[in-house]
């Protein structure tokens, strides 16, 4: 990372020449021989004993140790390097020979790549490449790019380091004192020339304090020429030339020497150095300016001081931008999974013990605090996105952490503290539950929810993000039976028999550990995090016996308890807290803790001094039963405890917590530990483990999640419940077969209605779009009910009395339509298989549940009804003849009259239907029968959408087609429309029935109005087609037909197309009672023309009038054209054109006004 600065280092401690003024350092130094580099010599014995020193007074090389073939001094040193700042190890010893500082600054450079690593990208190295491809571990630094789905993981800074190291780019390498430079060059690509970078990193302690990239490199982590000079100094450290600080070379220098050095130095950089030479010449000549009140001068190669913190390089500034910018992105191009990258960088931090890990989350929860997004949100009292809820519950899950770090120190505790609490107290803090705002606060109570219930969530204080781990602070790790728990795989007491709740010791003598569950799940996390793995896997096999106890002393509480409970047939919620889904993931936190424990790892996997080539390596994730630990049973072992400890979490009953977000969580937590179960191969142990919990569910009562008596608000178990019912099929069938049906039930959609609460508005259960208020994730819930039971009708296949059962349950249990159709079209494809004959039992149970959906659908409105009903009478089919006969016969409990005729009668009289049932005539004749009965019922009770197809259906048997049609003469004058006659006369006519057609039309006629500006109405073509066929039966027909048209039609354009079709032809040859007409054309000065000309023409008058009232001069053209149209119908009659002109005039002088207008009629018409 680039510096702001103008010195690349600004130094850390001054340095001056021995006997320089009162103040100089009381250490002297050994006379050198001039600048020397390359070989190391062992330096005399004084040198080695002065360092084996140093190395006992830390502890941490016992003086009569044995000498290994590594020489004392090199050991000493490197001891010495690890531990102290150089100034400490100055002032420690008077003398420091040459050779001993050589090694000692030869040994604080970092030895270990996996630090540059994880400064170096965002990858941790083999650990996490496990998870590649589609993991979150994978990517590279933020300022790579935002979308890092596809990243190439030789792009990734570390890779490019290792690249640029071998193909040797590296050169001009020099170490002067803690300070490590070179150049790096970065070949030349395709659109870019050959590029070289000065490096420089300073060091301390074996950690890499600085550096700067004349790359311009702006971002988190170290760019991959500091990634290749740091793994050159690692890699080839007998190449690097070595001096000691260059303070020390300019003590050994006289006065010539000092100014010719300086002097050349100018000379070789005099553009860049002269100006700063100058001024701080001129300062140093100043008696009294401020760089002579101090004695020495800074040397930025001399190390760090005593009061130096000891911590790798983070860009602080870089850090708060970059999570600045992704939150600014709102969740978009990866923003999310970058975030995550950084979350997962601090808990890799914390594993190494870094302390830049608490330093990188708190800048990182500032630019949390500080996004503007909080305090729109809750302004406007919105909920923020479910990922960004996400990201929050991990930042205060990491504090949790950091906080119960069991070595951090007093004075870390109360600042987090401090800080954690300035956090809280901001009004945009969010809240853990996730309800900020204005989310529906009252309506998460708006039921009763028993003895029990939680208090209401208005007067409850709110707990923040950052609550547990402010709650957290007050946790310490001095507990003396918490500390034997942790520190020893042999802490026992057989002989304790303290007969109290919380024992320390059961009877076994094997250490418990009676806590918040949570909370002490959170102290394995934290174990966990600051890389105390066998610290964390001692106390989480604890807390699994504690809880395995807790189970046993529940059963037996029940069992005393049992025939009370079942007959009240209510219980109280035994946990008002879940396990699952809760902030702190208690159980993922111990099944991650026993699981990683039994992993197949080979030990040399993450070796250090091979570990760029093991970096990409990913290992296949492997479980063995590993071999027992002190406080397991017999045949026991880390991943039986890892599942068991799981499966009581998931079968925990506990209530349904408030709000949206809280209940996504539950569901979502339970499909990831599910997810992470699915993972094992179970074997005969696993299975074992199995059939131990899922016999206790079923017999814990209140306890579990699966017991006889729940809480109608325990959260559901279908989920888990098809998870454990397909590991136990194969083995133990009647166990899992009584744990999925008993976690069919939902009690909390039955009898709601008697339970509603009456003293709040009825207004309130709109709000929410749901049945039951309080349940945001009901569909979710029913879905997996749904999902359960299709998973226990595929088992149930050719078993007839488990069908039977599950069929029950399903009727008795899902209240949703569109899930028991789900599961009878289930039932029916598992039915009906290609590479198996039909099973007829579970076709029938697929048939009953389509019943039950037709049944229940019924008088509601449902957009898949039509697919439901098509759906029905093809299953029916694949069972047989008696199927269809049946749901015919008790159609009005099945189907609308509209449903039964055009869907069902229709598809049962079809061809294809009567060739897939292979039926006899007889049979055929008989289904077609009980059809055309059912068409003719429907069409009595609904003729107005029944009676075409009623019509169709009976076409081809007299008796029942005159039925139909009497039916329709019967509603023709009551209840039915005139679109529905039309329709049915057309029908008629095209069936040969002229007559019978003719006597629909005219009464449609009889229902129809049309007034004089309806010109496009859609009856118009019905209106000339039914004169049409009138004309063409004859003159008695059209004289009958005439008056009904001129009675209900009003607009002038369709009588006049009438009257011209008239005069066109010749009514019929044929007319009523065989009469035959004389084959002239009607005349338009008798009846029944005459009437409709009359009737046309005045028509033409009343429209004109009422045209004219409201016209407009952009209308006065298409005006003209229908005055031109009027005297086209006038000049039909005899004296047509006097009747004309005289309605013109008439105009004139009513509308003189107009001029315009009048104007243009004079034009036209004169």
């Amino acid at each position: 990372m680039a510096e702001r600065g103008q010195l690349p280092f600004p130094a850390k401690r001054l340095c001056c020449r021995p006997g320089y003024g009162s103040a100089s350092r009381p250490g002297q130094r050994a006379g050198g021989t001039g600048l020397s580099s390359g070989a190391l010599c062992a330096g005399p014995s004084s040198a080695t004993a002065t360092v084996a020193a140093a190395a006992a007074a830390l502890g941490l090389l016992p003086l009569d140790k044995t000498q290994s073939p590594e020489s004392l001094l090199d050991i000493a040193a490197r001891k010495v390097a690890e531990k102290w700042p150089f100034q400490q190890v100055e002032e420690r010893f008077e003398r420091i020979p040459e050779p001993v500082q050589r090694r000692i600054v030869y040994w604080s450079f970092p030895r270990s790549e996996r630090e540059i690593c994880m400064y170096s990208s965002f990858n941790t190295g083999a650990e996490d490449l496990t998870t590649v491809p589609g993991g979150t571990a994978t990517g590279t630094a933020p300022g790579g790019g935002a979308d890092n789905t596809a990243v190439d993981e030789n792009r990734l800074p570390f890779r490019r380091g290792i690249v640029l190291l071998d193909g040797g780019y590296v050169d001009n390498v020099l170490q002067v004192g803690f300070h490590l430079s070179g150049t790096v060059t970065d070949p030349a690509m395709q659109s870019e020339p050959e590029t070289v970078c000065n490096v420089a990193i300073s060091f301390d302690r074996c950690k890499i304090t600085s550096v700067t990239c004349s790359c311009g490199n702006k971002d988190i982590f170290y760019c991959a020429h500091v990634v290749a000079l740091s793994l050159y100094r690692i890699r080839k450290p007998d190449q690097v030339k070595l001096h000691l600080p260059i303070s020390e070379t300019l003590f050994q220098m006289n006065r010539d020497q000092l100014q010719k050095l300086v002097q050349y130095l100018i000379t070789v950089h005099h553009t860049e150095v002269l100006p700063t030479a100058q001024k701080l010449a001129d300062e140093i000549l100043s008696q009294n300016s401020e760089i002579n009140q101090v004695h020495g001068a800074p040397d930025p190669t001399a190390g760090a001081s005593i009061d130096d913190e000891n911590c790798w390089h983070l860009d602080e500034e870089q850090v708060q931008e970059q999570v600045k910018h992704f939150l600014s992105q709102g969740g978009y191009h990866g923003s999310g999974k970058q975030l995550n990258l950084l979350f997962a960088k601090v808990r890799e931090m914390l594993k190494m013990r870094d302390s830049n890990g608490a330093r990188m989350l708190t800048l990182i929860t500032e630019q949390f605090m500080a996004d503007p997004r909080l305090s729109l949100w809750t302004q406007q009292g919105t909920a923020m996105t479910d990922k960004y809820r996400q990201l929050w519950d991990e930042l205060g899950a990491l504090w949790m952490c950091i906080v119960l770090n069991p070595h951090c120190k007093l004075e870390q505790k109360v600042s987090w503290l401090t800080q954690l609490k300035k956090w809280n107290g901001m009004d945009v803090c969010p809240w853990e539950d996730g309800n900020h705002g204005n989310e529906l606060p009252n309506l998460t109570n708006a039921l009763p929810q028993g003895a029990n219930a939680n208090q209401d969530s208005s007067n409850r204080p709110h707990r923040t993000v950052f609550t547990r781990a402010i709650e957290a602070c007050e946790l310490h790790w001095q507990d003396s039976h918490l500390q034997h728990i942790i520190s020893s795989d042999l802490y026992t007491n057989c002989c304790y028999h303290e007969h109290t709740e919380n024992l320390l010791f059961d009877s076994r003598g094997w250490p418990l550990w009676h806590e918040h569950v949570p909370t002490a799940c959170a102290r394995v996390d934290a174990l966990r995090s600051h890389g105390y793995p066998q610290e964390a896997l001692r106390l989480a096999i604890t807390i699994v016996n504690t809880l395995r106890r807790q189970q046993q002393k529940q059963l037996e509480m029940f069992q005393a308890q049992k025939k009370e409970l079942l007959q009240i047939g209510v219980t109280s919620i035994t946990n008002l807290e879940g396990w699952v889904g809760h902030p702190l993931d208690p159980i993922g936190t111990l099944f991650s803790s026993l699981i990683e424990a039994c992993r197949v790892d080979d030990e040399s996997f993450y070796g250090f001094s091979d570990f760029s080539e093991n970096m990409g390596q990913c290992k296949s994730l492997e479980y063995q039963h590993l071999p027992a630990h002190k406080f397991l049973e017999e045949g026991e072992s880390y991943l039986t405890l890892a599942v068991e400890v799981a499966l009581i979490g998931l079968g925990q009953q506990r209530i349904m917590p408030d709000g949206l977000y809280a209940q996504e969580k539950v569901c979502r937590n339970e499909e990831q530990l599910i997810s992470k179960l699915q993972e094992i191969e179970l074997d005969d142990t696993l299975v074992k483990i199995f059939r131990k919990q899922a016999v206790f569910l079923l017999e814990a009562g209140p306890y579990s999640g699966l017991g006889e008596v729940i809480h109608r608000d325990s959260v559901p178990m279908h989920t888990f419940a098809k998870y454990l019912f397909t590991c136990l099929l194969p083995h133990d069938a009647e166990l899992a077969y009584k744990s999925a049906l008993r976690a069919m039930r939902l009690l909390v959609l039955e009898s709601m209605a008697s339970l509603g609460d009456t003293s709040r508005p009825h207004h309130i259960a709109s709000v929410v779009p749901n049945r039951y208020p309080r349940w945001f994730t009901l569909s979710h819930i029913e879905s997996q009910q749904c999902e359960l039971a299709s998973t226990m009708l595929t088992a149930a296949k050719g078993d007839v009395q488990r069908l039977e059962t599950v069929l029950e349950s399903i009727q008795k249990n899902i209240h949703s339509s569109s899930h028991i159709f789900r599961l009878a079209q289930d039932a029916f494809k598992i039915a009906t298989l290609m590479d198996s004959l039909p099973d007829i039992t579970l076709l029938k149970v697929s048939l009953e549940l389509g019943l039950q959906v037709m049944r229940m659908t019924l008088s509601t409105l449902n957009w898949r009804r039509r697919e439901m009903v098509r759906w029905l009478v093809t299953c029916a089919t694949e069972i047989g003849v008696y199927a269809l006969d049946s749901i015919m016969q008790n159609w009005f409990t099945l189907f609308t009259p509209t449903e039964a005729t055009s869907i069902v009668a229709t598809t049962v009289m079809s061809n294809s239907i009567i060739v897939r049932l292979h039926l006899d005539c007889h049979q055929q004749e008989k289904l077609v029968s009980s059809a055309r009965t059912l068409a003719l019922q429907c069409a009595m009770k609904d003729p107005q959408n029944c009676a075409l197809s009623a019509l169709t259906l009976c076409e081809k048997d007299h008796i029942a087609f005159e039925t139909a049609y009497q039916i329709v003469l019967d509603a023709a004058t009551t209840s039915m429309s005139y679109s529905q006659l039309f329709t049915i006369a057309r029908y008629m006519e095209h069936r040969g029935y002229p007559m019978r057609a003719y006597k629909l039309a005219t009464s449609a006629i009889t229902h129809l109005n049309l007034s004089y500006n309806q010109d496009t109405h859609p009856a118009i073509n019905d209106v000339l087609w039914a004169c049409a066929l009138s004309h063409s039966l004859g003159k008695n027909e059209l004289a009958a037909v005439i008056p009904l048209v001129v009675k209900s039609v009003k607009c002038a354009t369709v009588l006049s197309d009438i009257l011209r079709r008239c005069t066109l032809t010749t009514p019929g040859m044929v007319g009523l009672h065989g009469r035959r007409n004389s084959g002239k054309l009607m005349s338009l000065d008798k009846a029944p023309l005459r009437q409709l000309l009359d009737a046309t023409i005045g028509a033409y008058i009343s429209t004109t009038h009422s045209r004219l009232t409201h016209i407009s001069p952009r209308h006065y053209s298409e005006f003209i054209e229908f005055l031109s149209k009027a005297r086209e119908t006038f000049l039909m009659a005899h004296d047509g054109h006097i009747q004309f002109m005289r309605f013109i005039d008439n105009l004139k002088q009513i509308y003189k006004g107009k001029k315009k207008l009048m104007m243009l009629v004079r034009e036209r018409f004169g």
